[in-house]
């Protein structure tokens, strides 16, 4: 099985690595708050709602439910009302456009663009969470499909740019000094 280490939490990593949507939620919740807190939250969230965490088990728990579990202190994420609306419109998403399997939106897709489209497409992702998400598959997942570090731009480079670029506390770290550098310098 694949490890990954976005989170600092070995059951939340887990999760991440073995379960699909779950790794598109983390994305998705990556916003305005840390990320290793953002893609801690898919596990969380099982854990309160006590489900698997499939988009099928998701949409069949009440929306008050879920909006419940994210406001639970520590709260998912900052804007809990809102963002559970936008998880479970991925889930809904993920559903009607890939029959409940969002390991197929990445599986055996033809190139990096097929795979950015059918990214950006999905609620609450866009060009760059979509391009992000792309060269986190790539790097930690071993999914590159022809023409994935085109669409994944400079997120495909070597460095500490993104999520894509964290494997354990120090890589954390300089990601988030590189984000930090990045923003004095946009002004």
């Amino acid at each position: 099985m694949t490890t990954l280490n976005l989170t600092g939490d070995a059951d939340g990593d887990a999760l991440l690595a073995s379960n699909p949507f779950a790794l598109l939620v983390g994305m998705l919740l990556d916003q305005q708050i840390r990320m290793e807190i953002a893609f801690l939250g898919p596990h969380r969230l099982a854990e309160r709602l006590g489900i698997e965490l499939t988009p099928a088990a998701l949409l069949a728990t009440p929306p008050d439910e879920v909006e419940a579990a994210f406001r639970v202190k520590p709260a998912i994420h900052r804007f809990p009302g809102s963002m559970a609306g936008r998880v479970l419109r991925l889930a809904e998403a993920v559903v009607e456009q890939h029959d409940g399997d969002a390991g197929a939106i990445w599986r055996d897709v033809a190139d990096g663009e097929t795979l950015h489209a059918r990214l950006a497409a999905l609620p609450g992702f866009g060009d760059v969470k979509a391009s992000i998400f792309v060269a986190l598959l790539a790097k930690q997942l071993g999914v590159r499909p022809d023409g994935w570090e085109a669409v994944a731009g400079d997120y495909a480079l070597d460095g500490y740019r993104s999520i894509a670029d964290v494997t354990d506390a120090e890589s954390l770290q300089l990601v988030r000094e590189s984000k930090q550098a990045a923003k004095r310098a946009a002004g």
